[in-house]
């Protein structure tokens, strides 16, 4: 046993497709000495065990299995001279950017990294998470554990299954097992829509007339060494079950495909800003993180429906690794708007080249636009005939027409309605839309109603009223306004500050409690005296 000390260029840590295109990436940007670290014994990360096809339709044009499209990385990878450190445990990451690991030989691994490279992956939600009542007994596992015993190892872990969760891996292994002699009863889902992708529903649901039942839970897990079966039950708008909908089902084995979780341990050590929606880091349009010099790129950073959307991110990560230099950068901020739950990158470099944001949605939609606006302008749309939460979305947006902050969100593709705000009237106003742009506006019963309904399809915006904490007045609170209206997405981070916010008396009305708040150009000022009138 003996330590060993490396230095390497750019330091990958792990080895899954993310991994591998970032090592690659690197490589072919100028990295002499690109280090990939894993804890496994084989390359690829989870696709040796994803034998299902589907992979590689963007970068490589073929429908390609999982360890297909894993051989042609690793190829490419040795070709370009990577180096690997595989069954080796990375333990911690300095702040000089030092990793420090542990190696199969259970000698200390340290490597200095000019750049590093998070691409861990992900891990599935486990049964502790559900806290599911019943006993613990065997046949509860997730299905990517499922997935691993039937298709890397050669064990069925059961015959009659019942699936709770409708993602991608529980699809799959719904059609993986029927095909193997199981029988599959049905897949349960939670929420009124399925998580998965729907071609997904198609060929591993209907193609064997699997049940999918939709705002349907278990409620408890029968059976004490091995699993007998479980209560079912329908659920109501708030997830939570309905009294007299109870159904008992006979089975065997409990799959698990209740969501996946960004493995970032190693990113919260480093104290990286997160994004609490992702679960992965906060990052630029060049995949850097909060820490300078660390970049993070996969599911690893967010969760993703395609490997192929996987290896595009991966690349730029590898590439700006590969090329990082200590620099002062000028970004937005890339925010989620109306029907949107997150946007990824969530800052954008203002350098001159074209950015691709991801994103989610937060329903099922049909006959939509994909919108992102900049400056209260759209600079880029795309026309969706159908969005899903359980389907990743994205837009490329150009540098050039970036005026302020990116907001992306989901607009209905024919026409909006509101109600304006101007006036007690009310007026219901509608608004014609074609390819994202406002083409007529009717019902308004004068001029400000349609500058009104203008306004809030471009930049929606309300004027904030609230109170500040005072010291030294007559009562412990002022109240204040915007003196100009805020934009709408910007009302919430606005009272995060001004909670925070003590006035000093003597406060005027019209006096400036938060000047420019949020960089708006917006004021916040006193509407009433600290002195009683």
């Amino acid at each position: 046993m003996m330590d060993i000390n490396i230095k390497a260029d750019v330091a990958v840590i792990g080895a899954g497709p993310a991994g591998l295109a970032a090592a690659i990436a690197a490589k072919e940007n100028g990295a002499r000495k690109v280090v990939v670290i894993d804890r496994e014994a084989y390359k690829g990360g989870i696709l040796p065990q994803c034998i299902h096809d589907g992979f590689g339709l963007h970068i490589f044009g073929q429908q390609l299995t999982g360890p297909e499209y894993a051989a042609r990385f690793i190829d490419m990878a040795q070709e370009a001279c990577v180096e690997f450190l595989m069954e080796t445990m990375v333990m911690s990451i300095g702040k000089n950017r030092v990793i420090t690991a542990i190696g199969k030989s259970g000698g200390m691994i340290e490597i200095q990294a000019g750049t590093i490279v998070l691409a861990m992956g992900c891990r599935e939600r486990s049964s502790g998470a559900l806290m599911l009542p019943g006993e613990r007994p065997a046949g509860v596992m997730t299905a990517g554990t499922a997935q691993r015993f039937v298709n890397m190892e050669g064990y069925m872990p059961g015959r009659e299954v019942v699936i709770l969760g409708s993602g991608d891996i529980g699809l799959i292994m719904a059609r993986r097992m029927t095909l193997e002699g199981a029988r599959v009863k049905m897949v349960l889902e939670i929420l009124p829509y399925s998580g998965g992708l729907t071609r997904n529903i198609v060929q591993c649901l209907d193609d064997f007339e699997i049940p999918l039942k939709l705002s349907h839970t278990v409620v408890s897990i029968h059976g004490k060494k091995r699993v007998e079966g479980v209560t079912i039950a329908k659920v109501d708008d708030e997830l939570n079950p309905v009294k007299g909908t109870e159904e008992y089902i006979a089975c065997d084995t409990l799959l698990l495909s209740v969501g996946l979780i960004p493995e970032n341990e190693l990113a919260k050590d480093l104290d990286i800003e997160m994004d609490t929606i992702t679960g992965g880091a906060v990052v630029d349009s060049d995949m850097q993180t909060s820490f300078p010099g660390v970049f993070a790129c996969g599911n690893a950073l967010q969760v993703h429906d395609l490997v192929d959307f996987v290896t595009e991110e991966a690349r730029r990560a590898g590439k700006a690794a590969a090329q990082y230099k200590e620099a002062e950068k000028v970004t937005v901020d890339a925010v989620a708007g109306d029907g949107v739950r997150y946007v990824a990158p969530q800052k954008l470099v203002r350098d001159g080249k074209e950015k691709k944001l991801f994103f989610r949605v937060k329903g099922i939609t049909k006959n939509n636009y994909t919108v992102a606006r900049s400056g209260g302008e759209i600079i880029a749309s795309k026309k969706r005939i159908r969005c899903a939460p359980g389907e990743m979305e994205n837009l490329t947006v150009k540098d050039e027409d970036i005026k302020g902050d990116v907001i992306v969100s989901l607009e209905e593709k024919e026409q909006r309605k509101m109600t304006c705000i101007l006036c007690p009237v009310g007026c219901e106003i509608t608004t014609q839309m074609q390819n994202g742009k406002i083409k007529s506006i009717s019902g308004n019963a004068c001029k400000r109603g349609e500058k009104y309904a203008q306004t809030e399809i471009k930049d929606p915006r309300r004027t904030l009223t609230t109170t500040v904490r005072v010291n030294g007045g007559a009562l412990p609170l002022v109240s204040v306004k915007s003196e100009n209206p805020l934009p709408k997405n910007k009302l919430f981070d606005s009272m995060k500050v001004i909670v925070k916010t003590t006035a000093k008396a003597p406060v005027s009305i019209g006096d400036v409690v938060v000047a420019d708040i949020l960089g708006t150009g917006v004021d916040i000022v006193a509407t009433s005296c600290t002195d009683l009138i």
